[in-house]
């Protein structure tokens, strides 16, 4: 048994690509009823031919998450020379894309993040990059696999209003990831038409609940 001191806290989300956004959300969201907790909208993400993408989460218990990456106008991809011990790719498959499917490990804070580099750095897998996102701190490594782990704390909590945003987000996602060419510019137009929409209903509900 290790006498290390053990610092993780269970997952905080693993990460898969999807091309098919709408039934994965169906599955997820509305057969098995993990809801919707966080969602990324980037547009010009790294070099000029890195595609328009779409990160969003679901909650699976316990504060766990799965997530599921959706890149705008990428093509399904086929087995090949590179990847892990799970998939494999051609060598002309973007390194993103790859990349997106991942393990994430959570830890209570900065001093435990720094323990597991501490520990990554002395062994044959050290850490490969550090990444500040929108509401979590990052390291990453490759296990021996060749699969992305990652160990991350959180800079603040994800608030209720961004829990609404995310729903808002995915609704849109389903609805326009059926049109024949599905893009970021398309999906924030539906967004802002579904805000149109319910905001009556939620002025409603604010009255409502204060009373009036």
């Amino acid at each position: 048994m290790s006498e290390l001191e053990h610092h993780a806290r269970g997952v905080d989300h693993v990460a898969f690509p999807t091309f098919d956004p709408a039934a994965t959300v169906r599955f997820y969201r509305d057969v098995l009823g993990f809801p919707v907790v966080h969602s990324i909208c980037a547009a010009g993400w790294g070099p000029s031919d890195h595609p328009d993408f779409i990160h969003f989460f679901f909650d699976i218990g316990k504060g766990d998450r799965i997530a599921f990456f959706y890149y705008f106008g990428l093509k399904p991809q086929t087995n090949g020379t590179q990847g892990d011990a799970h998939a494999r790719f051609e060598d002309d498959v973007p390194g993103f894309f790859i990349r997106s499917r991942h393990l994430a490990i959570h830890v209570d804070g900065e001093e435990q993040l720094l323990e597991y580099r501490r520990r990554l750095d002395a062994s044959e897998w050290p850490v490969q990059r550090k990444v500040v996102h929108e509401t979590i701190e990052s390291i990453y490594t490759n296990d021996p696999n060749g699969y992305m782990v990652e160990f991350t704390r959180a800079l603040r909590p994800v608030t209720p209003q961004e829990d609404l945003d995310a729903a808002l987000t995915i609704d849109a996602l389903v609805d326009i990831s059926q049109e024949p060419e599905p893009t970021l510019a398309a999906l924030l137009t539906r967004k802002a038409e579904l805000i149109v929409e319910r905001a009556e209903r939620w002025e409603q509900a604010q009255r409502e609940n204060a009373g009036l």
